[in-house]
This record gives C-alpha cells, sequence and structure tokens, in this order.
C-alpha cells in the first residue's frame, strides 16, 4: 500500500479553522488522485492525531507520513507533536510513522502571499508599497529568526518594505509595524497574514491594521494553490530523504 499522509492541525475553537484545513485536504487530494489524505488535529477539534493513526492502524496500514500544517518549527513541531506521534508509535508497533517538515520557509509560501495580497488588489512588487508580514507570533527564537528571514527574501522581490509583525508573545504588533511604516513615508501599505487559517490571532492582526490604517489587508494563506503543492512537496521530501524525528 502506499503510504498515507497525515496532516496534523493545530486546531481551534473557530469553526472557520477546521473548515479551511478540510478546504486545503481537500485541494491535495484532488491534485494527487490516489493518494489517501486524512486530517487530525492537536486539540479543540476532532478527530485527534492519535485516533486518526489508531484507526489507520487498525485498518491495516502500516506506513503514514505525518506533516505538520505549521509554518515555524516552534512549540507544537518541537514538543507536542513529538508526543503524540510517540505514544501513538508506541500504541501501534507494526505502524511506520515518518515525521515530514513544517511547511516553512519556501518560495511556495512565498508566491502564497502574492497570490492573498493580489486578490486585495495589490499587484506585488509594486515599489509605493510597503508590506507588513504578520504571523501569529511565537516565543522560539528560531521561528521568530525564521519570520524575519522571509521578509528579508520577500522584500527582495521588489517591495519598497517588508517588515515583520507577531500577534502574541512578541512585538512589534500588526498596528506598530503598520505605524512604523507609515512614519517611515511609505505611500501604500498593505498587511498580509502569514497565517494558515482564521482565527483568533488572525483576527487580531485584522483589528490591529485596520486599527492603525492600513490602505490593504490580504486574506489567510488557506487552500491556496501553493499550500497544497507545498503539503505534497513535503510528504515527497519525507519519503524520500527519511527527515530526522521533529524532536532531534
Amino acid at each position: 500500500m502506499n503510504p498515507v499522509l497525515v496532516i496534523i492541525a493545530h486546531g481551534s475553537r473557530d469553526p472557520r479553522h477546521a473548515e479551511t484545513v478540510r478546504s486545503l485536504t481537500a485541494r491535495v487530494r484532488r491534485l494527487r488522485p490516489g493518494l489517501r489524505v486524512e486530517t487530525g488535529f492537536l486539540d479543540h477539534c476532532g478527530p485527534g492525531v492519535g485516533q486518526v493513526l489508531d484507526r489507520l492502524a487498525a485498518q491495516g496500514r502500516r506506513e503514514v507520513v505525518a506533516l505538520p500544517l505549521l509554518l515555524t518549527r516552534a512549540f507544537h513541531a518541537k514538543a507536542d507533536i513529538p508526543q503524540v506521534l510517540d505514544l501513538a508509535s508506541a500504541r501501534n508497533p507494526g505502524l511506520d510513522i515518518t515525521r515530514a517538515w513544517v511547511l516553512g520557509p519556501s518560495p511556495l509560501l512565498q508566491d502564497a502571499l502574492d497570490r492573498r495580497l493580489r486578490e486585495a488588489g495589490v499587484w506585488p512588487g509594486e515599489r509605493s508599497t510597503g508590506v507588513v508580514l504578520a504571523s501569529a507570533g511565537s516565543s522560539d527564537p528560531e521561528a521568530v529568526a525564521v519570520i524575519a528571514e522571509v521578509a528579508r527574501e520577500w522584500r527582495r522581490t521588489g517591495w519598497c518594505a517588508v517588515v515583520p509583525a507577531f500577534a502574541s508573545a512578541r512585538g512589534p504588533r500588526t498596528e506598530e509595524a503598520v505605524e512604523r511604516l507609515r512614519r517611515d513615508g511609505v505611500e501604500h501599505i498593505a498587511v498580509a497574514p502569514y497565517v494558515l487559517a482564521p482565527g483568533f490571532l488572525p483576527d487580531r492582526i485584522v483589528r490591529g491594521a485596520r486599527a492603525a490604517g492600513a490602505d490593504t489587508v490580504a486574506d489567510v494563506l488557506g487552500d491556496a494553490p501553493e499550500v497544497a503543492r507545498l503539503l505534497l512537496a513535503r510528504f515527497d521530501e519525507a519519503r524520500v530523504a527519511q527527515p530526522a524525528a521533529l524532536s532531534a
């Protein structure tokens, strides 16, 4: 049997989160017919990751690629997910779980950000436009450094400025980043949420952007085709390279 792709999502009490994840999963299935794709949630939504893996083992599946639906390698990727997978492996010794890498950084995510800005009416690379790359935020220095690097790389595509912002854990907040660009004389300011699905923190990004007078606020990455292609790329990479465990 071919491996099963198990997409591991964070989960949220906000029903829009699960709806978006399921829409993305459906797009992945359409891109690769014949690949079995399942979704498990760490919290708040069902089914849980452990439930999905137990069910696959009971059905006689022997090979799984577990793929975190995360943009950076922060706490959930380093702690929560390895723990869940370790427990599932202990319960199901016949189940071979290959652990894929998180989604970011990747040029495909930059393409997805560009897509969302185009949909909001901003053409990528406009010299008069400064962009706030607004992420959910993390206390993990590695994750914060990745966001800063994504902003630097995206700036090279032609925007007059790209600055990171964070909805939690540390600053600057979205509104602070918008105000900074305005003080610097940026003519048009767009906020690009670097998040995968709607929820509490993405809503905070939008409120901050509007309160500070941002000209454009793009949608979350969601089920953008580029994100679906990236999921399949990470799946293929995991099968070929057999990467180290997320806890390594």
